[in-house]
C-alpha cells in the first residue's frame, strides 16, 4: 500500500490547518531525534554521483572526508560501504548519527523512464493536455521536426464530470457515484500510482482532496494543488504525473534506507537547497530532481561567506557530468527548469548540466572527427585507466596519458591507475584518427574544456554578466584539472579551489537545513494589492511550511518572502523579493527586467506568484563549533617547502614535456605566492596549476589562483 505522506500534525505557531494542506489519514510518525538535547550528534553528508559517492562527516567539531565508487544498481551498497569505512555503524546503532543525502534516483528515474505505471485524472475534455503541450518547437526552423516521445505514453488518462471556473465558483461538482465509477475504472487498469489535477484546483482543491481520500488507501497519490498550487494547467500537471510517476521509487528507496538506519535519522536534499525528511521526500519526489548537485551550491554560499566573495562562478566536475551555476549574492533558485525535454516549475537551484565529466568517453565520429561525452563510462568499467575493463578512454585517460595524474596517488593511493591499460586505449584512437596519441590527448581535454565554457557562457554571459567580474570557484573531483584553462578562455583572473574540493557536494549538505520552499498563485495588477492584503497571504503560506516541517525540526523557522511579477501581457515572470514594500519589489522587477533583456517597459506590473522559503535557522555546521585545527593554515617561507625532499613528475603542457614539482593539499597551502607549474595530488582530487598562475591559501585552508597581469 502507498499514500503521499502528507500526514497531519498541528502547527508549533498554532491555528488551523489551511485549507489546502493535504487531506491525510492520521499517522504518527517518531520525532527527530534532533529534538533530544543530551544527545551528541554526529552529521554524515552523502553525495551520490555517477562515478563516486562522497561522503564528509561532522563529528566532535572535526570534518573528515571520504569517497567510494558508487554502485548504480544498487545505490545504497555504496552508502553503506562509506559508512562501515567509517566505522560509525555503532554510531547508526546507537541512533546518534543525522544523514544528509543527495541522491539521483529521482533524476535517472526520469532520463531512464524507470517510473511506476502512473493513472492522470482530470478534467472531461483535458486528457490530452500532457500531450498537446504548449505546442512549441526548440528548433523553429525546422520544417520536418519530429514528434517528441514523452513518458506519458501508454499511460491512462481518465477524465472526471467537475469544473471550476477561473473565478473559483464550481459549475460541477462530483457526486458519490462519479467517485465510485472512477474507483472501479482504476481497478481495471493495473496501475500503481495516480496523479489528480483539475484546472483551476490552485483556487479550491476541494475536489481534489475529495479523490484523494476515495484513492490513497490503494495508490500512490499526487494531487497537482499539493505538489504545484499554480497557474499553467499543462506545467501543473507535468509536475504532478512526474511526482506520481517516480514517487513509488522514491518512497520504496528512502523508506529502505531509512529502516536500515534506525534509530538514527536521514534527510534527503531537495533541488532547491533545503532538505525534507526521509519520510516525506516521496509526496515530494518531483522537488528532488538537482538534490546532488544542490549540495554543491549550498557549498559555495557558505564560501562565498567565509572569502566574502559574493560573485562566484560555480564549476563542479564529476565523473559523469558538469554543473555550472552563477552566484551573485546568494544562489538563484528558478521556477522553469528542464529535463529530458519537460517542463519542471518547481523551485529548483539554477543548475546548468552538461554531460562532460572525467569519465566522459572520447570516439571517433561517423565523419571522423573526434567527439567527447555525453557518453560516460561510469563507475563501472570507468575509465581505461582504471583497470577494471574499460577500453574506451575518457578525459580521466587523456590527463593520465599526459602525466597530469599521479598513477601511485590516485584516490589516496587507494586506487592505483593502469598505465598499460591508458595507453593502449589512448592509442587506439590515435590510429583511428592517425595522428600522434598526445595530441589525441591533448584534443580530448581542448574538446571537454569547450564543452564547459560553452556552459558557463550560457549562465552568466547570454544573461547579461560578464565573467571576468566574478571568481571561478572549482570542485568535484575532475574540476581542479581543467580549472586553469577554463578561466583563461573566459578570460578570468581569478580562481577558488576550496577545501575538500573533491567531496564539496557533501560538504554542502551539512551546510544546509530543513525547509520548503511555498508558492501561491494569485493573479492581480499590482495597483490592486496591498501591503496589508499581501502580508495576509504570506502568513497563509508560511503556516503551510510550519505545519510541513513541525516533525523535522525545532529549530527557529526564518521565511523569506518573493513575488513573480510579470509586465500585463506577458507570459513569463521573474521572481523579487518582498521585503514589506510593494513599491519597492515593483522598482527591483523593473531593474531585473533590464538587467535580464536590456530594457523597461511603460506598462502595468502584474502579481502572478507568491513564494516562501521556509528553512530552519541553523545547519549542522552553524550548530557545530568546528575546530579551527581543521583549516589552519600556516603561513612559511613563500619558497617551496620541503625543497630538498619535493616529489616530481613529468607533465605535458602546450605541447612541451616538463618536470613540475608535486605537493598535497596541506603542502599546497604553504606556496604563499609560488608560481605555476605545478601539481596538488590531494586524496580526491588532483589540481593543475598552469605557468601562469600563482597559488596561495586563507585562513580556512582553502587554495587561492590568480593569473599573472599580461
Amino acid at each position: 500500500m502507498y499514500h503521499n505522506g502528507n500526514h497531519s500534525a498541528p502547527f508549533r505557531s498554532g491555528g488551523d490547518v489551511p485549507h489546502w494542506a493535504p487531506t491525510r489519514k492520521p499517522h504518527v510518525m517518531p520525532k527527530s531525534p534532533e529534538s533530544n538535547p543530551n544527545v551528541i550528534r554526529h552529521y554524515l553528508g552523502i553525495d551520490t554521483g555517477g562515478t563516486f559517492t562522497d561522503f564528509v562527516l561532522l563529528r566532535d567539531g572535526a570534518l573528515t572526508s571520504h569517497k567510494v565508487p558508487s554502485t548504480p544498481d544498487a545505490p545504497d551498497r555504496a552508502i553503506w560501504q562509506g559508512i562501515r569505512d567509517l566505522e560509525l555503524m555503532d554510531i547508526v546503532r546507537q541512533g546518534h548519527l543525522t544523514i544528509i543525502h543527495g541522491t539521483t534516483v529521482a533524476t535517472n528515474a526520469v532520463l531512464e523512464a524507470s517510473g511506476a505505471r502512473t493513472a492522470y485524472i482530470t478534467n472531461e475534455g483535458l486528457a490530452d493536455v500532457l500531450r498537446i503541450g504548449r505546442q512549441t518547437r526548440r528548433q523553429l526552423y525546422d520544417l520536418t521536426p519530429a514528434v517528441p516521445h514523452h513518458p506519458f505514453e501508454g499511460h491512462p488518462a481518465l477524465e472526471v464530470p467537475c469544473r471550476l471556473t477561473a473565478n473559483g465558483e464550481w459549475l460541477t461538482r462530483l457526486s458519490e457515484t462519479d467517485i465510485e465509477q472512477l474507483k472501479l475504472r482504476l481497478a481495471s487498469l493495473d496501475v500503481e500510482s495516480v496523479a489528480i489535477n483539475l484546472v483551476f484546483s490552485y483556487l479550491d482543491p476541494s475536489e481534489e482532496e475529495r479523490i484523494e481520500s476515495a484513492l490513497c488507501d490503494q495508490y500512490f497519490v499526487s494531487r497537482s494543488s499539493f505538489v504545484l498550487p499554480a497557474t499553467g494547467e499543462f506545467e501543473r500537471g507535468v509536475a504532478t504525473w512526474i511526482n506520481a510517476w517516480i514517487g513509488p521509487l522514491i518512497e520504496s528507496y528512502m523508506s529502505s534506507i531509512a529502516t536500515a538506519v534506525q534509530p538514527s535519522n536521514i534527510t534527503i536534499m531537495q533541488s532547491s537547497g533545503l532538505t525534507i525528511s526521509a519520510s516525506q521526500a516521496g509526496a515530494r519526489a518531483v522537488n528532488l530532481l538537482l538534490s546532488g548537485p544542490a549540495g554543491g551550491i549550498a557549498a559555495a554560499a557558505l564560501l562565498a561567506r567565509q572569502t566574502n566573495r559574493s560573485r562566484m562562478l560555480t564549476f563542479d566536475m564529476g565523473g559523469t557530468s558538469t554543473d555550472v551555476s552563477l552566484v551573485d549574492g546568494s544562489p538563484a533558485l528558478i521556477a522553469r527548469g528542464q529535463i529530458s525535454g519537460l517542463p519542471i516549475h518547481v523551485p529548483m537551484t539554477d543548475i546548468h548540466t552538461i554531460g562532460a565529466g572525467g569519465g566522459s568517453v572520447a570516439h571517433v565520429d561517423g565523419g571522423g572527427l573526434l567527439r567527447v561525452g555525453p557518453r560516460s563510462a561510469g563507475a563501472v568499467p570507468g575509465p581505461a585507466c582504471y583497470g577494471r575493463g574499460g577500453q574506451e578512454p575518457a578525459v580521466t585517460d587523456a590527463h593520465a596519458f599526459l602525466g597530469r595524474l599521479m598513477a601511485e596517488r590516485f584516490f589516496g593511493g587507494q586506487m592505483p591507475l593502469d598505465m598499460a591499460a591508458n595507453r593502449i586505449a589512448i592509442q587506439r584512437l590515435a590510429d583511428q584518427l592517425g595522428i600522434p596519441p598526445h595530441d589525441v590527448a591533448q584534443g580530448i581535454i581542448d574538446i571537454a574544456n569547450e564543452h564547459m565554457v560553452a556552459a558557463l557562457k550560457v549562465i552568466s554571459i547570454e544573461r547579461g554578466y560578464d565573467p571576468r567580474d566574478f571568481i571561478l570557484t572549482s570542485f568535484g573531483g575532475a574540476g581542479g584539472l581543467h580549472v586553469c584553462e577554463v578561466a583563461e578562455l573566459l578570460g578570468m583572473s581569478r580562481i577558488l579551489i576550496p577545501r575538500d574540493a573533491g567531496v564539496l557536494s557533501a560538504y554542502g549538505m551539512l551546510a544546509t537545513a530543513p525547509g520548503r520552499e511555498m508558492i501561491r498563485t494569485r493573479e492581480q495588477q499590482l495597483d490592486d494589492v496591498t501591503d496589508e492584503t499581501l502580508h495576509s497571504w504570506f502568513k497563509e503560506l508560511e503556516e503551510t511550511a510550519s505545519h510541513e516541517l513541525s516533525r523535522e525540526t525545532d529549530d527557529t523557522l526564518v521565511f523569506r518572502r518573493g513575488l513573480d511579477l510579470r509586465y500585463v501581457g506577458q507570459t513569463h515572470t521573474l521572481e523579487v523579493a518582498y521585503r514589506g514594500d510593494l513599491l519597492d519589489s515593483a522598482e527591483r522587477f523593473q531593474e531585473q527586467h533590464r538587467q535580464r533583456f536590456g530594457h523597461r517597459l511603460e506598462r502595468p506590473v502584474e502579481l502572478c506568484d507568491l513564494r516562501i522559503n521556509a528553512r530552519a535557522r541553523r545547519s549542522p555546521l552553524d550548530a557545530a563549533t568546528v575546530s579551527p585545527k581543521r583549516h589552519q593554515t600556516a603561513r612559511a617561507d613563500p619558497s617551496i617547502p620541503n625543497k630538498g625532499r619535493i616529489t616530481t613528475t613529468a607533465v605535458i603542457l602546450n605541447g612541451h614535456e616538463m618536470t613540475v614539482p608535486v605537493f598535497t593539499y596541506d603542502e599546497a597551502k604553504q606556496l604563499e605566492g609560488h608560481n605555476g607549474p605545478l601539481l596538488i595530488a590531494d586524496k580526491h582530487t588532483t589540481v593543475l596549476v598552469r605557468p601562469e598562475w600563482s597559488l596561495s591559501g586563507d585562513e580556512h585552508g582553502h587554495l587561492h589562483l590568480k593569473r599573472h597581469e599580461a
